[in-house]
């Protein structure tokens, strides 16, 4: 039984007797042995075992590799995500020790990988493996170099394998960005070869990156470069990876990107040069600005020298002569995918090296000055708005006949072709948003000039209409059109970014043809490839960009745009959540993909400010309740996991949840324990995310619920004529029943303060006080033993660095307090890592999470 093998393994670890520990081996071996030795360590980790038992469940685990190799991997994921503080030093590092030895004993037989599902579980092991341990207790592990050498093979070969399993690639990056994110910061003596390895990872990206150019093209697959979410995710991650050991990325950028900008500018001086050898060399470029953008956006990441300013001007250098190249060749031939590659660029130069903090004698705009007598930012970005200007553009007469042809007569895309895939439409909202702001130019309040560009879209509305009328109606043709039609809708709300413009658009789509959408959720809840692109219209319809939703005081728009919101989100997680179980690798697609959008776009009506959501419970009506309770069981559904796992549904998750604390905390304080606890075991496993996006906004979750904690708190205890509502009273009995996940929490934020690279500390600082002023006895304990943790000679130090941080500090959650506590902290951040320099006790000074 399950009692029984808890109490095998407390024997095994802990008993002194050395007859009772040899049986309990002995009877551990026979378990292993057994054919539901897996299930039942399976039943074990979702029990929560306490950390003797996960280190005998990881060697028992272990004992199957040779047998059932899938579900070992999903275990090992398991026993991966296992919280690092529930184990003490000593069991910590043997219990990391059996997994880096799982890692390895599969990286020495890669056969059993050469199955899809086992090869993407063991990169997300490889990812979490990082994200739960730090740098400085890896390199401790025995075997630790062969390892890394090991990892660094397999990711180098995955990478240039790019066409088999490229779902999994996000794993191995993730892996190798945390790792390079480390380095300033490790404190051991192990060397950590990550030198050595990190730049043959970065070559393996971009070279397979070129060299997948020629064969897509040649055989007609997907273009990588199709997916621009996929594409920026993957840059940010090399955007790290690529800044560490800079000088090596540099230079082979410089030497890649000479050769193909030569072979192409022969190419187009050629008479006989062939399409598709001008193609190749234009998507290995467009790859290499892409690439070029994210590693002087990754600038950020390092402590930058003059000498990679100086390389960073080399790069910037090279992209820019080539805009003037493919400039001069736009009248003839464009390449869209370049274009594009142009734009992301700019915005990485811009975030880098044009500001208020940019040194204006950086060696980048010394280098721009000798090159192309570009000498300052002003004289960078006059090239940047030249390039991108819409004013010269609208002048155009092929551009006015776009304005006002917009028909698949003249253009074939915007028709109805029965033979191409519906997610071919995507470049639809491309092409609209750019009408969109072409159209805005001189638009002003001309109605008439409105209503005139909406007719082919009105057509297609009346169209869809008079199909859903009928009983029986053509699919196909209706899918496609109306996915066509929503498309277009979402270019043209995307550019409409001012009151005026939008309203002509608001008032034109609703009330006339939103019950048109809310069929099509109804009708095609199953189909991501319909509901996809309606639920994204409607996202962007409640968002209030740049205040572009702003209704008249005796309007009542936007509590009726509210009620259409909650409607589409309440129809389409309803119905989602009657599909069943879904295959794992078709999860996001089918289902996470459909439920984030549904988040950001709840997360949008509700920061709006266009609503007054007291109103709804005040008069009665459920739109707000039913809203909010559809977000709670589209959660639930949803694994721990998987909201780290996939980026995209990181983000508008934890982005909602950041506007329900900070405004709707009665609605949180009256949900069940159970679903509190699992809100906030996600905020405690986001504050750990390297996503900095995700733990900042744990971070203002987690201080929003503090504050409503202490403010409910302390008015328990004073005396007062009215008590308390329910919901607050249910909410401080859960809290007190379960004081050891703000506990956890409160050890996690100081030990990411302390220990790691900390890269919000304003964000950090803000629920931190709080967090000490509702665990006061608690820290007072970890204070005790992070001090206790240090070396003799260091303990004094520690101590008063302490006594620093909570100086001057009342016990209260007013600004003035917060701010105080704020400065207090980074100084005390400064004195901490001052104190701890030159001492190997750093690491180990995380047993204050135990």
């Amino acid at each position: 039984s399950l009692a029984q093998l808890e109490n095998l393994c407390k024997q095994l670890y802990e008993t002194t007797d050395t007859t009772t520990r040899l049986q309990a081996e002995k009877a551990l071996v026979e378990f292993t042995n057994s054919p539901d030795c897996l299930s039942k360590c399976q039943l074990l980790l979702e029990r929560g075992s306490d950390s003797v038992e996960y280190c005998i469940i990881g060697v028992t685990i272990l004992s199957q590799l040779t047998n059932e190799i899938n579900q070992v991997l999903s275990c090992l994921v398991q026993i991966a995500s296992v919280r690092r503080s529930l184990f003490n030093n000593a069991e910590r590092a043997k219990f990391l020790s059996h997994l880096v030895d799982g890692v390895k004993r599969i990286l020495e037989n890669p056969q059993s990988l050469s199955d899809p599902n086992n090869y993407h579980e063991f990169c997300r092991l490889l990812a979490r493996l990082k994200s739960n341990y730090q740098l400085g207790e890896l390199v401790k592990v025995e075997n630790y170099p062969e390892v890394i050498r090991l990892i660094a093979n397999f990711t180098v070969t995955s990478l240039q394998h790019w066409e088999f399993a490229p779902n999994s690639v996000h794993y191995l990056l993730s892996l190798w960005q945390r790792l390079a994110a480390s380095v300033p910061y490790v404190k051991a003596t192990e060397p950590h070869m990550l030198e050595t390895y990190t730049p043959e990872v970065t070559k393996a990206y971009i070279t397979s990156r070129l060299e997948s150019v020629h064969i897509i093209l040649r055989d007609g697959l997907e273009d990588p470069l199709e997916d621009t979410g996929l594409v920026q995710q993957q840059l940010d991650q090399l955007s790290t990876i690529g800044r560490c050991e800079y000088e090596k990325t540099c230079a082979l950028l410089v030497q890649l990107f000479d050769q193909s900008a030569q072979s192409y500018q022969e190419l187009l001086q050629s008479a006989s040069a062939s399409p598709m050898d001008i193609a190749v060399q234009e998507g290995r470029l467009t790859w290499l600005v892409y690439i070029i953008g994210a590693v002087i956006g990754g600038r950020v990441s390092f402590a930058s020298t003059d000498e990679q300013d100086a390389m960073d001007g080399e790069l910037v250098c090279r992209v820019l002569q080539l805009m003037n190249l493919t400039d001069s060749r736009l009248a003839q031939a464009g390449n869209e995918k370049l274009e594009l590659a142009m734009l992301s660029f700019f915005e990485q130069f811009r975030k880098i090296y044009i500001g208020d903090q940019v040194q204006k004698s950086s060696k980048l705009y010394r280098r721009l000055s000798e090159v192309l007598g570009l000498n300052d930012e002003t004289m960078v970005l006059s090239v940047f708005i030249g390039k991108v200007s819409v004013r010269k553009l609208v002048k155009l007469s092929a551009v006015q006949f776009m304005l006002n042809n917009h028909t698949s007569e003249h253009f074939s895309f915007l028709g109805i072709n029965n033979q191409s895939n519906l997610t071919d439409m995507r470049c639809r909202t491309t092409f609209y948003t750019a009408l969109g702001r072409l159209l805005m130019v001189d638009l002003g309040e001309d109605e008439d000039q409105y209503e005139q560009f909406m007719l082919p879209l009105t057509a297609a509305f009346e169209a869809v209409a008079q199909m859903f009328s009928t009983n029986s109606f053509n699919e196909q043709e209706a899918k496609r059109t109306l996915v066509g039609l929503v498309r277009d809708l979402r270019g043209i709300a995307f550019a409409f970014n001012a009151k005026t413009s939008f309203m002509m658009l608001f008032e034109w789509i609703y009330p006339s043809y939103m019950p048109i959408l809310q069929r099509a959720i109804e009708l095609w809840y199953h189909d991501p490839a319909c509901t996809t692109p309606v639920l994204k219209l409607m996202a962007e319809l409640v968002h209030n960009r740049s205040q572009r939703l702003q209704f008249d005081v005796s309007s009542p728009n936007g509590i009726l745009l509210f009620r259409e919101t909650s409607k589409m989100i309440t129809m389409y997680g309803n119905r989602i959540l009657t599909l069943g179980e879904v295959p794992k690798d078709q999860v996001y697609a089918l289902k996470l993909k459909g439920i984030s959008i549904c988040f950001s776009m709840l997360k949008a009506a509700l920061s709006g400010s266009y609503v007054n959501f007291g109103v709804f419970r005040l008069y009665g009506d459920d739109a707000l309740e039913n809203a909010l309770q559809t977000f709670i069981k589209l959660l639930l559904s949803i694994p721990h996991s998987d909201l780290l796992d996939y980026p995209k549904l990181s983000q508008s998750y934890y982005s909602l949840l950041e506007v329900l604390t900070q405004d709707h905390m009665n609605f949180i304080a009256s949900l069940e324990p159970h679903v509190i606890m699992y809100i906030l075991s996600s905020i405690s496993e986001g504050l750990t995310a390297l996503d900095t996006m995700v733990c900042t906004g744990c971070c203002s979750c987690l201080d929003h619920i503090v504050t409503y904690l202490f403010k409910q708190l302390s008015r328990s205890t004073k005396k007062r004529t009215t008590p308390l509502n329910r919901e607050s009273d249910c909410f401080l009995h859960i809290m007190q029943q379960h004081p050891a996940m703000i506990q956890q929490m409160l050890s996690t934020v100081l030990n990411i303060i302390i220990f790691e690279d900390c890269r919000n500390q304003w964000s950090m600082s803000r629920p931190l006080l709080g967090l000490i002023l509702l665990n006061e006895k608690y820290f007072s304990d970890l204070r005790n033993s992070i001090v206790n943790s240090q070396p003799p000679e260091k303990q004094q130090a520690m101590h008063l660095c302490f006594e620093n941080l909570m100086e001057g500090i009342e016990r209260n959650l007013l600004t003035k307090n917060r701010d105080r506590f704020t400065q207090n902290l980074s100084a005390f951040r400064r004195e901490v890592n001052d104190s701890m320099k030159n001492s190997t006790y750093g690491v180990n000074s995380n047993d204050m999470m135990s």
